[in-house]
């Protein structure tokens, strides 16, 4: 019986953290100032190699995202991040190719550990635009334009404090940053599709 009820407690608080935890709004000006750090637990990225000319997009996954930025509401569309991707995170699912491509014929993560894009402008909509930016991918920096998504700030869950979330996406070319290696096998253009979250601190 007490187990039975414990049960039902935790269930019901389970519920209420979830009905707490939706975004509020998706107008940046009504996001409170201050230092935000991304949370790894709900930050991925993904990138789709053309494969062949285009008979498939294979897939690959960096599971380890790092970053954060300092917010004011007042002037949102300045707002400076940065986000460092981990290279040697890299998964496909696919086994022994995650060390192939990890190494030095391909992202050479002992020499380039860090994948990081540093964002100098945003443009657009307040719940959608561009935020432009400088890639720096195998020691090789390029101006990269992301389309992104503002999906809302709200509380945390079971109201504990305040998150907010991004969807984007972005191509670029891997020649453009010396990567040529398996150009037979392997398509120029790589599509990027990320999804994070911010934590206030």
């Amino acid at each position: 019986m007490v187990r039975t009820m414990l049960a039902a407690i935790a269930l019901g608080l389970a519920l209420a953290g979830q009905a707490v935890a939706d975004p509020t709004t998706q107008d940046p000006a009504r996001v409170p100032a201050g230092d935000y750090a991304l949370d790894p637990r709900h930050a991925s990225l993904l990138v789709k190699v053309p494969h062949m000319g285009g008979f498939s997009k294979f897939i690959i996954r960096f599971e380890k995202l790092a970053g954060g930025f300092t917010y004011d509401p007042a002037n949102w569309s300045a707002t400076q991040a940065t986000i460092t991707v981990d290279a040697a995170s890299l998964r496909t699912n696919v086994p022994g190719f995650d060390k192939t491509l990890t190494g030095s014929s391909y992202l050479d993560v002992g020499k380039h550990p860090t994948i990081t894009f540093a964002a100098t402008k945003v443009e657009g909509e307040p719940a959608k635009g561009v935020v432009r930016g400088d890639l720096t991918f195998l020691g090789v920096t390029k101006p990269v334009d992301l389309d992104v998504v503002f999906n809302g700030v709200g509380p945390g869950l079971l109201g504990a404090g305040t998150r907010m979330g991004f969807s984007g996406s972005t191509r670029i070319k891997r020649s453009d940053f010396g990567l040529t290696t398996m150009s037979s096998v392997a398509g120029d253009d790589l599509d990027l599709a990320f999804e994070v979250e911010f934590v206030k601190k």
